[in-house]
Parts: C-alpha cells; sequence; structure tokens
C-alpha cells in the first residue's frame, strides 16, 4: 500500500443519518436480550473478545488494528473487545490477558492463515495468563475474506465487469507474507482458489517472505503465459513493510490491505461465535 493514510472505511464510522443510528440502537437491545434466557433469568455474560495482532513498526499497522477493533464494537455493542499485540506494539499480548484477570476470553488472531504463531505463540501465552482463554482459528481461509480482497481489487481499479480482454490477459497475485508452516500454504492456496472463481482468471499466491514462489516471480510466470494485465492483491490484514514491498512489484494495480473492511469485522465475529459455542459445548459434556 503505496497511500500514507488508511482508506476511508478504516476511520471510526459515525452515525450520521437516523438509519445508522435506529441499527445501532437495535443494535444495542439486541446485545442486552442476548443476556436473558427464555425463562427471564439473566444469562452469564460472553466471554470477551480478545483481537491478537502481529504488532508492525509501520505507525499505519496500529491505526488501521484500531479501526477494525471500533467496526467490531460496532457490530456487536454489548460485547467486551480488546486488543493485545504479539511483539512490536502495546499494548502487548500478555499484559492484556493480565488486566482481564481469571474472566473468560475468546482470542481472535488477526492473522490469515495457520502458522507459528496461531498453533504455539497465541496458545503459549494464553497457557500462562490468569484468563480462562480459548484461540479461535486464523481469518483465512474464508469467503468473508475473499469478499475484503474483492472489494479492495475494485477500489484499485479492478473491472467490476470483467470483458474478455480481462479474462483472456488478466491475473492476480496473491501477495502473502508466507510461512515456513506447509499449513500456512496451504491456506493461503484456497483463499487464492476462492478468489479466482470470483474473479474468472488465475490467481497464483506468492510470498513476502519464507516460501515461494515470489511476487516478481510470479508475475513473470503469469507474463510467460500471456497474462500481462496483473494485478496484486494484499493479503495482508494492515499496512506494513511486507505489504508495501509487494505492492512495489505490481505491473499494474495493486490493492490496499484488508483492513477495517466491514465484513473483515463480521469475520472477526464469526470466528469469536465459532470458538465461543465450541467452548459452551465443551463445557457441557464435561
Amino acid at each position: 500500500m503505496t497511500a500514507s493514510t488508511p482508506p476511508r472505511d478504516e476511520s471510526p464510522v459515525h452515525l450520521d443519518s437516523t438509519a445508522h443510528l435506529m441499527n445501532s440502537i437495535s443494535s444495542q437491545v439486541t446485545g442486552r436480550l442476548r443476556l436473558v434466557s427464555p425463562t427471564g433469568r439473566r444469562r452469564p455474560a460472553p466471554p470477551a473478545l480478545v483481537l491478537v495482532g502481529h504488532g508492525s513498526r509501520d505507525p499505519r499497522a496500529l491505526v488501521t488494528v484500531r479501526a477494525l477493533m471500533d467496526r467490531v464494537r460496532e457490530l456487536r455493542p454489548a460485547l467486551p473487545v480488546h486488543l493485545g499485540h504479539i511483539e512490536l506494539n502495546e499494548p502487548l499480548l500478555p499484559d492484556t490477558l493480565a488486566a482481564l484477570g481469571d474472566a473468560p476470553v475468546v482470542l481472535v488472531p488477526l492473522l490469515l492463515t495457520r502458522g507459528y504463531h496461531v498453533k504455539q505463540d497465541i496458545p503459549d501465552i494464553a497457557a500462562a495468563a490468569p484468563v480462562r482463554a480459548r484461540v479461535a482459528a486464523p481469518l483465512g481461509p474464508h469467503p468473508l475474506l475473499v469478499e475484503t480482497l474483492y472489494a479492495r481489487l475494485l477500489e484499485a481499479g479492478w473491472p467490476p465487469a470483467a470483458d474478455a480482454a480481462t479474462r483472456r490477459t488478466g491475473a492476480v497475485v496473491l501477495a502473502a507474507a508466507g510461512s515456513r508452516d506447509p499449513d500456512s500454504a496451504t491456506d493461503t492456496r484456497r483463499t487464492g482458489r476462492l478468489l479466482a472463481d470470483r474473479l474468472g482468471v488465475p490467481v497464483i499466491p506468492a510470498y513476502a517472505s519464507a516460501a515461494a514462489p515470489t511476487v516478481d516471480t510470479a508475475v513473470r510466470a503469469l507474463a510467460a503465459r500471456g497474462r500481462h494485465r496483473v494485478a496484486i492483491a494484499s493479503c495482508f490484514t494492515a499496512p506494513g513493510r511486507f505489504a508495501t514491498e509487494c505492492a512495489r512489484q505490481a505491473p499494474w494495480i495493486a490493492s490496499a490491505p484488508l483492513g477495517a473492511h466491514e465484513a473483515m469485522a463480521r469475520l472477526v465475529l464469526h470466528r469469536y461465535d465459532q470458538t465461543h459455542a465450541l467452548t459452551e459445548a465443551d463445557l457441557a459434556s464435561a
């Protein structure tokens, strides 16, 4: 991403219309009703949601993650939402969990594939904290992730209705961070297939580090197949060094990172709800 400021939808959304106000009131009422059972007894409060960011030296990353957190809160006003980072940015995840005491929490990684952070780092941090924590799956692969990738490509200039020339000469390189864990590449390839189905053109996954092919190699491979109208789809949660380096290699257009798109906020809540339901099932069978 080359812009120095986040996309417009990465800023907090203000209630500037009657419709928005009524939606907000309805969401708050619905959230409160969830705490009351059909018999009129108050249900236990849901576990807090803790967004787990990786952390970045790029100041835009923290701005973007906080904007995504605001969107999640807007969609689920009654749900306590917190933020913790694995490294580089405050608050760090151990500090966030320590502040929550022994409360139940669901950790939702703002990561897009399985890998070391999801499998090892985050569970280890959770196990060392006083909270009763469950760790959700990473955000990808999932149709809501693909919806966001598609929307960002449209913003960058991808044609909403691909003509014959685009279908014949167009293609997308799905640029991701990369990992030595083979499950990470499996997840990225699955996201690439879903995006190819949506676009109707080839999508080749490529990586900024730790895996092959590189973005440049993928672009050249597509050119050799007669695919010269190539877009870079930024499969990064927020701006940072890898996203910027990948975007610079675009022969045509490059989309912005996923950021605080509404579909990303819905995906976060979907992962939270999945994991919260599993927690309740585990408790019932214990």
